[in-house]
């Protein structure tokens, strides 16, 4: 069965949890639904009144049939059966009804706040986890898997009203015969032990199950994302022999899990014909021999079905709890991961100047593969600095690190001055900008997305914000100007239109630190020419990490800084490492030459 499980093994995040410690939590939720949870147990506990008392009727009507000689007797002793039987059909009705009503709601109530626990935890956890973590897992836990946590609520909440009519039915017929009452009585230990021997491998099943439905969904995401680049390699066949097996895992470990979880009823449907088959027997020779009536003989055949179908599912309980505790330890273990990033303060700066200061620091995307080693750089306030050097130099990682989206390892970094972790997070952001490589707009309309950081700000100040990026020209070329529909992550506008559109939302947000990773998307030259216009507006007047890929960016910069194997190794403005004739001038002949208006091709 190896080759059932491969691929699903246990995040990096992922924790064991005991079965008290998942009660103790899973109670927490249910506390605030305790009154309609109550409410739905009252209506199970009648309607198993119900349940168990039209047998009784019966059997005391059949002992009175017996006794009747017919015509006004017979009436007399079977009337009270024929009101009985609608009444009693009628009132299991509005039970019923009250209790699936009430179920609902609180089920519903309960999956809602677990759902939005996790969801803030989603939005809790920093980048480096979301390196480790394919965003398809993680969107399983939050959907399926609290989905599935509320099979806990729907099986508390039947076990109270099956446990009721277990000990209802148990005290009526040992009230009714105390010798016949022996075989279902006796019938109660075995049922429960078989019942609980199937626990660890149900628990470990599920858990199981609940993975390769998150691989499922992983994978279809990933599919989703990389569309485009599969069919221009055309690679769908690939891709689709690649989810296949991926299914077919889901598929052999959800038929495994279907076959653990069938198998006990059967076995213990078993145990209550035996019982049944006991009774039928036993019971018969007790009313050939005096020792019972055929009314208790009809009452112990029925009573049989109402003790042991409760009885198997009080007894079956924990092996199909097993499944809400599965997916309740994985809904957990996301709300419970550590994040990477840690605060040590909770300071809310009110303005911030914008010096930063790498002090030694060191860090590391992964244990034992430094990216920076002891680096030092100094920003003043208000300067901008361009950080060029070969990919993997360490330009981006510093980017990164000022937005506190990864913890360093050593060193210190400070924003005027002050220790960056002991800011609050959300404060200190208010005041940094971030414009990435690849543009991200939410689906909706270029409006919606300039203000997307400050959803509260008037037309105008959008419509201004708009028009000083580029003189606004670029908003001439979409279709409905800023009410233009931009599509799924920006699909529908060009990827130019998409960095005119973030390099807005930034004018907007007003920061005084900013950090931008140049795209290096080709764009057409008026397009180009916008962008730059854009960067020249949104770069006055604040502190600028540029990792810059566009020779009119590294120009204008205040400082050009160099950087190679995470170490600063040159720093000035263009003419002078040029003139220096280092690594800059190797750079420039390399990537840069050709953007400058009076390259040659020779």
């Amino acid at each position: 069965m190896a080759f059932v499980m491969d691929g699903l093994g246990a995040e990096p995040y992922d924790r064991t949890y005991s079965t008290g410690e998942l009660l103790g939590r899973i109670t927490s939720y249910f506390r605030p639904w305790l009154p309609r949870m109550g409410a739905v147990s009252a209506s199970i506990v009648a309607a198993a009144v119900l349940d168990a008392a039209l047998p009784v009727l019966i059997s005391r009507t059949l002992d009175r049939l017996a006794g009747a000689d017919g015509g006004v007797a017979l009436f007399a002793a079977s009337w009270p059966l024929l009101v009985a039987i609608p009444v009693a059909g009628a009132l299991s009705w509005v039970l019923n009804y009250m209790r699936q009503g009430l179920t609902a709601e609180a089920v519903g109530g309960v999956v809602l706040a677990l759902r939005e626990d996790a969801f803030d935890a989603v939005l809790a956890r920093d980048m480096s986890f979301y390196d480790q973590i394919p965003s398809g897992k993680v969107v399983s836990r939050v959907t399926s898997d609290t989905q599935q946590f509320s099979t806990v609520v729907t099986l508390v909440l039947t076990l109270v009203g099956q446990g009721g009519q277990v000990f209802l039915v148990a005290a009526v017929l040992l009230a009714v015969n105390p010798v016949l009452a022996m075989i279902p009585l006796a019938l109660a230990p075995v049922v429960v032990l078989v019942a609980l021997g199937f626990r660890s491998v149900a628990r470990s099943t599920a858990t199981q199950a609940q993975r390769v439905a998150a691989l499922v969904s992983s994978t279809v995401q990933e599919t989703i994302s990389g569309l485009a680049i599969a069919k221009a390699f055309r690679q769908e066949a690939s891709i689709y022999a690649t989810f296949t097996g991926v299914n077919a895992q889901a598929y052999r470990l959800k038929l495994r899990r279907g076959l653990v979880f069938s198998s006990i009823f059967p076995l213990l449907s078993l145990l209550g014909g035996l019982g049944a088959a006991a009774v039928v027997g036993f019971g018969g020779q007790a009313v050939e021999a005096g020792l019972a009536t055929p009314g208790e003989w009809f009452l112990f055949v029925q009573g049989m079905a109402l003790f042991i179908f409760p009885l198997t599912g009080v007894a079956s309980f924990w092996s199909q709890f097993q499944l809400g505790l599965a997916a309740s330890e994985r809904v957990f273990a996301l709300i419970d991961a550590e994040p990477a990033v840690q605060q040590t303060g909770s300071v809310v700066p009110e303005s911030i100047e914008g010096r930063i200061t790498f002090d030694g620091v060191d860090f590391a995307y992964v244990a034992g593969e430094p990216v920076l080693r002891g680096f030092h750089l100094d920003i003043p306030a208000g300067q901008t600095v361009a950080l060029v050097g070969h990919t993997g130099a360490g330009k981006s990682s510093l980017g990164k690190l000022v937005a506190r989206f990864y913890e360093f390892q050593g060193g210190g970094l400070r924003i005027d001055g002050q220790d960056i972790r002991t800011f609050d997070l959300a404060a200190y952001r208010s005041h940094l900008g971030i414009v990435q490589q690849s543009p991200f707009l939410f689906a909706g309309t270029v409006r919606d997305n300039i203000r997307y950081g400050h959803p509260d700000v008037s037309d105008d100040a959008v419509v201004a914000a708009a028009r000083r990026i580029g003189g606004g020209d670029w908003l001439d070329a979409l279709e409905h100007g800023l009410d233009t529909d931009v599509g799924e992550a920006g699909r529908a506008i060009s990827m130019g239109q998409r960095q005119l559109v973030t390099l807005a939302r930034v004018l907007l947000q007003d920061p005084r630190i900013l950090v931008l990773d140049e795209a290096t998307a080709s764009v057409d030259p008026l397009t180009e020419a916008q962008i730059q216009e854009g960067l020249d507006e949104v770069l006055v007047g604040r502190t600028a990490i540029v990792i810059a890929h566009r020779l009119s960016t590294i120009r204008r910069a205040d400082r050009i800084v160099v950087l190679r194997e995470g170490q600063v190794i040159e720093a000035g403005d263009h003419d002078a490492l040029m003139a220096a004739g280092g690594h800059y001038r190797e750079l420039y002949t390399t990537y840069f030459r050709h953007q400058s208006p009076d390259y040659e091709v020779t």
